[in-house]
């Protein structure tokens, strides 16, 4: 929301400065992104004189200017090309270190094809004022030269960027600043004039609404005879300040009307209507051609703007092309209506389609305001346009009942944290159009019309709090307790900031992603269980399933951006159906080895790394790694790539990780080259810690050496070597501390259909050394273990 300090000084009376309006109005909660005064722009150019205009010797279209510049010196040297240069003219000069704000070029004297030039006759578009290019600006006779043309052309009044939340419908026009600011201590707010106007006839169109849903109320009138031409001065300039370009004279009423006082409509060109004007439901499949020239499809769920030919608008977000007002109107018809906020919002994601008026009508104008709103419309149009008014018709019914809220004025302490006489409370609330009733102590205040957002008494304290100043609220430290204070932390806490540290040691880099991604993202994990009603934007619909699309922008992102080793990780929550799942997910790729002189090719990421990392986690959350069972992997859709992917479980229905490659028709639709490799760690699978004491003894460092022993067996292919370890592990317990597979063959020697696996076993002695009797009774055992899943000892 822009306005400019001229502007906002026609609703709100008093001596106050730019500086003050920006103070109270972070003050109050409307954040000021800044102010720019258009005069710093337009340094260095001034109003000058054309005194002579004689023809460049060295080019045809090019003339040599004398030009006085009102500062008594000497008559400048202009080279300038423009068809209107001639003698007796009145332009802007820019001079020698000026910088023309439409190409950022800086003014300097230079020759040009031989001639000395000290500046440059300028035109409106150089300037930003406009789009003329075809000749230099004309000023009249009588304007004074030497005046800088900022103060000449009055371009000296600030423009202030306001950030208006969402909740804060109210806000979005001149009028509502002025009003806050007022209630602040900044001025008095001006009763705002709504004129009379007696209609002289009947509407010459008919109008209604046929979708009180989407359009419950909407009210019009004709006005005959009217000259469309530019709109004044002092219209296009405040417009032009705030980023709006001057059309027309009609078009620039109701731009002004909307951004003065939040408050959109519509003037149509009768002689281009057919009919009854309605507001109705689309038809499915009907098009409409909007004002940004874009052809955008219906769909029954939508409200229009329709008469007898077809569709005109999408209602209270753009009108239609070809029913516009243009030159050559003289008969129009106005619209104001009230439509339904959210079937606006709805209407606008659905064609992607932002404009003005949307920002306004889907956060909800004043339902009441309509007959004002369109009094003030004609007055402008009759003031500028003339014409002679039709009476007003309504049809439907604004939805303005009057809202009351039950208030106690003890709230603004036990909730809002300062203490504020009730007098001074009544005289905030009265300020911003609240009317209060006072009885026994508790008060009855009833909500203005355009105060949507009020729902009950916190509002209200809100309201009176940040009216008053949040800084005025006391720092007021938290109670705590004598002595060394307790953990807060959660278990589910504690166990995320030791996944972290570990992934982040492990050379890992933190991403933190949206919960919400789209529908076309969602897909390949089997698509959302939960979606948004009413997102910001398609992209941010669905809330994740996997924590992996997000994972897959960024590496997709940093790729475009010439990243050759990619190692990311984020913990975040899945939504799925049942509940949230805090996870870790972990994406390589790119290069595990850059390319070097000692290794030589640049290695790729592959899922053995995948594993190392899923083992390692999972080892630094507590997690028993060393008994894992390597499965097959389970997620939903096809995101693994077969034969390169598994799950990590504790027997086969406790999943706790998956990892490996990602299909390749996955790292496509995200645009990533490949191979990637992921790993999805649940963390809420993972078994916690025993609540009473810790779950291992405290180390003790063994006295004695141990012992190491190499076993070869002969396996079918089908044994994972996971299993063998497992099971060699499990012969003796109290003296097999490791076990390991160390060489994997197949070749020569060993029978088709097996596997060579060579295991080295770690004997741990406790009290004294083993014997060789000792040490033979484990290695039976050993080959007993193996034998039970299908190993024999190799001859």
């Amino acid at each position: 929301m822009k306005l400019t300090l001229e502007w906002l000084r026609e609703h709100l009376e008093g001596d106050f400065a730019v500086a003050d309006i920006v103070d109270t109005l972070n003050r109050i909660g409307h954040e000021v992104e800044g102010v720019e005064n258009p005069a710093d722009r337009l340094k260095g150019f001034r109003v000058a004189k054309v005194l002579t205009a004689e023809k460049h010797p060295q080019a045809d279209k090019l003339q040599v200017l004398t030009v006085d510049t009102g500062d008594g010196g000497a008559p400048l040297t202009v080279v300038c090309g423009a068809p209107n240069a001639r003698a007796g003219l009145v332009g802007v000069l820019g001079l020698p270190g000026a910088v023309v704000p439409a190409n950022g070029m800086e003014l300097k004297v230079a020759a040009v094809r031989g001639v000395e030039s000290n500046g440059m006759m300028c035109s409106t578009r150089e300037l930003e004022l406009g789009d003329d290019h075809d000749g230099i600006i004309e000023l009249p006779a009588d304007a004074p030269i030497g005046t800088p043309f900022a103060d000449y052309s009055g371009a000296g009044d600030p423009v202030i960027d306001i950030s208006i939340t969402p909740n804060r419908q109210d806000c979005m026009g001149v009028r509502g600043i002025a009003r806050d600011l007022a209630a602040a201590g900044l001025g008095t707010l001006k009763p705002l004039a709504v004129p009379t106007i007696v209609g002289t006839s009947a509407p010459a169109t008919e109008i209604a609404t046929l979708d009180p849903e989407g359009c419950p109320a909407f009210y019009g009138r004709t006005i005959s005879g009217v000259t469309n031409g530019a709109a004044p001065e002092w219209m296009r300039r405040r417009l032009e300040a705030v980023g709006q370009r001057s059309i027309s004279a009609l078009v620039d009423i109701s731009n002004y009307v909307m951004f003065d006082l939040g408050r959109p409509s519509h003037i149509y060109d009768r002689a281009r209507l057919t009919g009854a004007l309605v507001a109705r439901r689309a038809k499915a499949g009907e098009t409409v051609t909007a004002l940004n020239g874009k052809d955008y499809v219906l769909t029954d769920t939508m409200t229009v703007i329709a008469d007898d030919s077809g569709v005109h608008d999408i209602a209270g977000i753009m009108g239609g092309e070809h029913s516009g007002c243009s030159e050559t109107t003289s008969d129009v018809l106005i619209e104001i209506a009230y439509f339904t906020p959210e079937r606006i919002a709805l209407t606008g994601q659905a064609l992607a389609l932002t404009s003005d008026a949307r920002s306004r009508f889907e956060r909800g104008v004043d339902p009441a305001f309509l007959d004002d709103a369109t009094a003030i419309v004609t007055a402008h149009i009759l003031a500028i346009c003339g014409g002679s008014p039709s009476a007003v018709t309504r049809a439907g019914t604004p939805p303005a009942e009057v809202k009351t809220v039950d208030y106690d004025p003890a709230l603004s302490a036990t909730l809002g944290g300062i203490a504020i006489a009730a007098e001074r409370q009544k005289e905030i609330l009265t300020a911003l159009g609240f009317t209060v009733i006072e009885q026994g102590g508790r008060w009855q205040v009833a909500v203005p019309s355009w105060r949507r957002d009020i729902d009950g008494a916190p509002d209200l304290v809100e309201e009176v709090t940040r009216i008053t100043g949040f800084d005025a609220i006391a720092s007021v430290p938290l109670p705590r307790s004598d002595g060394v204070a307790k953990p807060t932390a959660t278990a589910e806490q504690m166990l995320q900031r030791r996944m972290r540290r570990a992934a982040a040691s492990s050379g890992f880099h933190e991403a933190v992603t949206w919960s919400f991604i789209s529908d076309r993202d969602a897909a390949p994990f089997g698509g959302g269980d939960w979606s948004l009603a009413n997102p910001i934007s398609e992209d941010l619909k669905v809330m994740r399933p996997s924590l992996l699309p997000g994972l897959l922008a960024a590496a997709q992102r940093n790729q475009n951006r010439g990243a050759g080793s990619i190692r990311l990780f984020e913990i975040g929550r899945r939504y799925l159906r049942g509940a949230e799942h805090p996870t870790l997910a972990i994406l390589m790729a790119g290069d595990k080895r850059a390319r070097g002189w000692q290794a030589g090719k640049a290695a790729a990421f592959d899922a053995f790394d995948a594993k190392a990392a899923a083992l390692a986690l999972l080892e630094a959350a507590g997690a028993p790694a060393d008994r894992l069972q390597v499965m097959e992997a389970v997620s939903e859709g096809s995101i693994w790539h077969p034969g390169q992917s598994a799950t990590l479980r504790l027997g086969p229905k406790a999943v706790l990780a998956e990892f490996g490659a990602l299909h390749p028709l996955l790292t496509r639709h995200f645009d990533v080259d490949g191979p990637v490799m992921a790993v999805q760690i649940f963390l809420d699978a993972i078994p916690a810690k025993r609540a009473s004491g810790p779950a291992r003894a405290a180390l003790t460092p063994p006295a004695l050496q141990s012992v190491r022993r190499d076993f070869a067996f002969l396996a079918p292919t089908s044994l994972t070597a996971a299993e063998l370890v497992r099971a060699i592990r499990g012969a003796d317990k109290a003296s097999i501390v490791d076990a390991r597979l160390f060489d994997r063959f197949t070749g020569q020697g060993v029978p088709e259909g097996q596997v060579s696996l060579a295991v080295e076993v770690e004997l741990q002695p406790v009290e004294k050394s083993f014997t060789d009797a000792e040490l033979k009774a484990i290695a039976d055992k050993v080959v007993a273990a193996a034998a039970k899943v299908g190993a024999v000892l190799r001859g």
